[in-house]
């Protein structure tokens, strides 16, 4: 593992969603959402491009703003049925309507949007994790102020 590399660590790599956990003998995986089932794909390969080459394509994210990239992600490539998917429609729906509007969302609106975002990434990971996803972590913001 590289010196100084805190881990978990969050990006935005290329516009898709990456985590980079410690495994249990102290070396580094790195995960990135899956564009087609919105899981998470082992990526090791791209470790390197990616704690080396922060900048320009490559962006570190808190743990909170990296579940809102996981989420919009999710939200824009997947498509289904189910509270998961009724709740990214409301999101969007929200958005839609200021955008129709002309205005901005207003901070009420993306308070609201950062609690649905939240409460989505719980309930898509806890999916994955009954699934079998090793990648899944439906604690990552667990203990952290909502």
């Amino acid at each position: 593992m590289s010196e100084g590399l805190s881990l978990p660590s969050y990006y935005l790599y290329y516009q898709s969603p990456v985590k980079i956990v410690e495994t249990p003998d102290g070396g580094a995986r790195v995960w990135r959402v899956s564009i087609d089932t919105g899981g998470w794909q082992e990526k090791n390969d791209i470790f390197v491009e990616i704690t080396l080459g922060v900048g320009g394509e490559i962006f570190r994210r808190t743990p909170e703003d990296f579940v809102q990239e996981v989420e919009r992600f999710r939200a824009h490539y997947l498509e289904g049925d189910g509270p998961i998917f009724a709740l990214y429609e409301t999101v969007q729906a929200l958005k839609d309507a200021a955008k129709a509007e002309g205005r901005h969302l207003t901070l009420k609106e993306q308070a609201v949007i950062r609690g649905i975002r939240q409460r989505t990434f719980v309930m898509f990971e806890e999916q994955l994790r009954a699934d079998g996803d090793p990648g899944a972590d439906p604690e990552l913001l667990a203990g952290q102020p909502r």
